[in-house]
């Protein structure tokens, strides 16, 4: 039976001892957490613009703070295009996506401290009946902008936890 508890216990200690520290210790109240609720997100334009922005502000939790010490500039880009063609010429699966271009500029000195894109991707089937269509169309974007959202979170906050950069020399 000690044979069986050695080696998760070995493993334990190994990954105890490596200094791995969750990304959000603390909470709203930890290191990241503080820094990331000084990004203000500026206007992105469009349908797409508006939920990215909104998915943005939500887990930023920047929605009404006036200490901005980031801004978040996106730009999006998506595009539609039919993935399956039958021999009558009709298409019966779309690919929709979802490209967004992002900068992170430090507003005290104007330094560009991330410059980054992040793309994801959906397919929607082209069935008889437009009203579906449509409201698959409407689904994948928004589930695309929670998505794209998610991934510039993830590497704003794991750029906001390391030291941070100096500005380039002129």
């Amino acid at each position: 039976m000690a044979w069986r508890i050695a080696p998760v216990a070995l493993a334990a200690f190994a990954l105890a001892s490596c200094g791995l520290q969750p990304m959000y210790a603390g909470g709203a109240s930890g290191e990241v957490g503080r820094a990331i609720s000084t990004v203000q997100v500026s206007p992105i334009e469009g349908k797409a613009g508006y939920l990215v922005r909104n998915a943005l502000t939500d887990r930023l939790g920047a929605a009404g703070k006036s200490e901005a010490r980031y801004r978040l500039d996106v730009r999006l880009d998506e595009k539609l295009t039919g993935m399956i063609v039958q021999s009558d010429d009709s298409v019966s699966r779309e690919r929709r996506v979802m490209r967004a271009r992002y900068q992170l500029v430090d507003l005290n000195s104007g330094a560009i401290i991330l410059d980054d894109t992040a793309d994801v991707d959906a397919g929607v089937d082209i069935v008889t009946s437009e009203y579906a269509v449509i409201a698959a169309e409407q689904t994948a974007q928004e589930n695309l902008s929670q998505d794209i959202a998610n991934q510039i979170v993830t590497r704003v906050s794991n750029r906001l936890r390391q030291k941070p950069a100096t500005p380039p020399q002129p």
